[in-house]
């Protein structure tokens, strides 16, 4: 097994947020509103509308045109209300036949947001006004419209922490922040309007029927209301840029598949010729070129613009058997959870598939993580599934039947995304780490009793559910104190380390260091991207020190703008750890492009591939299976 498990059970040999999110358009603007004058727009209605310093300022009743038309388009801006809230914004504004507008209109009126067909008078005056119906979710185009009409969709609840303890973090609660700064994002495309109110607290996503509509924008102000509009940004979404690709010096990039087959990919030699292999997917690439492949489970490759691959999720790679053949294991939270781990067992060199056997089911995390929990030397399947963080071990009697599974959690919102294996307080015995905190592993009867749960936001919450993909675990600063490097949000933004802290009495607490926001001034060397749905922990540069590699998920929910930023770079950086006693916490993570249109999958493999001292990167993604060839280089003396 090349992966998680081999690094974490070395780390434990070895060592024997807070304030509010910079608010930023989730796409790159092609006009940002800045300066005093209005001109390239104009005025419907009686509303009195200035601009001033990149503010736009309106009082009474009427609109605020874009003299320039859009299709498709991304609009964001920043809005405060005085007193009572109703304003908006027009897309797709047409000229009628008696000279008024129609068009798709946003709207937030009090605490509601709406979608509407929109028609005007000539002189601004509301005549029409027709709901849109509910669409949207991870599609691109609307379906049909139900019979009987759309029925009201809620978001599910959250499941309460444990009783007696408050959570680090929780859901944005919905609405409008009342006389205060919000921001909204609207996002038509094709035949969809998606609004999305402060990054989650409100969202709106409804049909157009129309997917020729063609027109301005415009903004608007209710009777009574006073609104002002800052930071003012728009874009074209029907033009795409895909950059030239790029690798890093460190690297070399061989593409060993071209098609979307899973998210994962492990490493093991699976011939036993002395070589070490690749599996993805369905198919196991032999080294040394990786050139040759056979599938151990049927392949069929998947279409990425509008389904998932199902069946693997997370891959994992060891002798699970016991038998001197490494084995393989798919994750995936599929079908509800059932889907589960399935095991294949290695034909011991039979050209043939691999038998397989459900072992874990079920599984609701998307990020499984293998790791020595039981200082046993064998690792531990680490997920979480109805409501528990939980791990799964082999029954060494009966290895291709169900795994012992043992509970550590009590039930909870742990969230499906985020997952890690480490020791945090530094007794030499694995924890568990997730998006709300951390489980520290109990002196006795680890597998068979609830673990201490400690309550810490390592994750945010956004327009989906807080958390990111494996967590890493090392001593950051050089203290001897392990800390914590997370992806904070696996389908937004954010990338922190947790440096962590000791009271004179031994309490464990952690300070965030912002590694990745929403802005280029405050992240690591100007570095953004949404998505950061894979992650792993390596020696990259040989220094002796970890560090974090970490990319973006391309349609990670799909080819739609279900997610911010779907269509940006695929980039894949390692974030290098620099001790330094001048920075924040003693270190700086220091980003550095691996490539930039690969990107990840739910996970990213780092392992010496040919055994040259270099690590190698292997990610495994909607674009295909990709190998970052390191190049070699001297350890440094301390």
């Amino acid at each position: 097994m090349a992966k998680r498990f081999g690094y974490l059970a070395a780390s434990l040999a070895v060592l024997t947020f807070s304030g509010a999110q910079a608010q930023t358009p989730s796409f790159n603007p092609d006009v940002t509103f800045q300066g005093s004058s209005l001109a390239g727009w104009h005025t419907l209605g009686s509303a009195d509308w200035r601009a001033a310093d990149g503010v736009i300022s309106a009082s009474g009743s009427g609109w605020l045109v874009l003299d320039r038309s859009y299709q498709d388009t991304g609009v964001y801006t920043q809005f405060r209300c005085e007193g009572d809230c109703d304003t908006g914004v027009l897309l797709r504004a047409h000229k009628t036949e008696q000279g008024g507008l129609e068009g798709i209109f946003v709207s937030i009126k009090g605490q509601e947001l709406g979608a509407y067909n929109l028609t005007l008078d000539a002189s601004g005056k509301e005549i029409a006004r027709k709901k849109l119906r509910a669409a949207g979710g991870q599609i691109r185009f609307a379906p049909p419209a139900a019979p009987g009409g759309d029925a009201p969709r809620a978001m599910p609840p959250l499941r309460s922490g444990p009783a007696g303890v408050k959570m680090p973090m929780d859901r944005p609660a919905p609405g409008l922040k009342v006389n205060d700064w919000n921001e909204i994002e609207l996002l038509l495309d094709a035949d969809i309007v998606r609004g999305f109110l402060d990054d989650g607290s409100g969202q709106v996503s409804a049909a157009t029927e129309d997917m020729d509509g063609y027109g301005p924008i415009a903004l608007y102000v209710g009777g009574g209301s006073k609104v002002q509009f800052r930071n003012l940004a728009y874009r074209d979404l029907g033009v795409h840029v895909e950059p030239l690709e790029i690798t890093g010096d460190r690297f070399r990039m061989q593409r060993v598949n071209p098609f979307y087959y899973g998210w994962s990919a492990d490493a093991a030699d699976f011939n036993r010729d002395g070589k070490m292999d690749i599996v993805s997917g369905p198919l196991i690439y032999f080294g040394p070129d990786y050139t040759r492949s056979r599938e151990i489970y049927p392949a069929q490759a998947v279409n990425p613009s509008t389904n998932y691959s199902m069946m693997d999720w997370v891959e994992h790679a060891y002798d699970f058997t016991g038998d001197g053949w490494p084995d393989v294991m798919t994750t995936s939270h599929a079908g509800g959870g059932k889907e589960g781990a399935v095991l294949y067992v290695n034909p011991k060199g039979e050209s043939r598939r691999w038998e397989h056997y459900q072992v874990v089911s079920p599984i609701d995390s998307e990020e499984t993580v293998m790791g020595n929990v039981d200082g046993s030397g064998k690792p531990a399947l680490v997920y979480e599934a109805e409501g528990y963080m939980r791990y799964a071990t082999v029954d060494p009697a009966n290895p291709t039947g169900k795994w012992i599974v043992h509970t550590v959690s009590e039930r909870g919102p742990w969230a499906p995304h985020g997952v890690g294996v480490g020791d945090v307080n530094g007794d030499g015995k694995a924890d568990i780490l997730g998006a709300y905190g951390w489980w520290e592993q109990p002196a006795t009867n680890a597998g068979s009793s609830l673990w201490k749960y400690h309550p810490e936001a390592f994750g945010r919450w956004g327009r989906t559910s807080a958390g990111g993909a494996t967590m890493g675990v090392y001593d950051v600063n050089g203290d001897g104190l392990n800390d914590v490097v997370t992806v904070i949000q696996a389908h937004g933004w954010g990338i922190a380390w947790f440096e962590q802290k000791r009271s004179s009495t031994g309490e464990i607490s952690f300070v965030k260091h912002v590694v990745m926001g929403r802005t280029a001034a405050e992240s690591a060397g100007g570095v953004v991207f949404t998505e950061p749905h894979g992650s792993t922990v390596a020696d990259v540069d040989d220094d002796g020190i970890p560090d974090f590699v970490v990319g973006k998920r391309y349609w990670s929910h799909l080819d739609d703008f279900y997610d911010p930023d779907p269509y940006g770079p695929a980039v894949l950086y390692w974030y290098r750890t620099v001790r330094d006693s001048k920075a924040p916490g003693g270190a700086r993570l220091v980003p550095e492009l691996i490539n930039n249109h690969s990107g990840v999958g739910s996970d990213v493999l780092a392992v010496d591939l040919n055994g040259d001292g270099a690590m190698d990167i292997v990610t495994s993604t909607r674009s295909g299976t990709y190998i970052f060839w390191g190049k070699s280089t001297l350890r440094k003396k301390k």
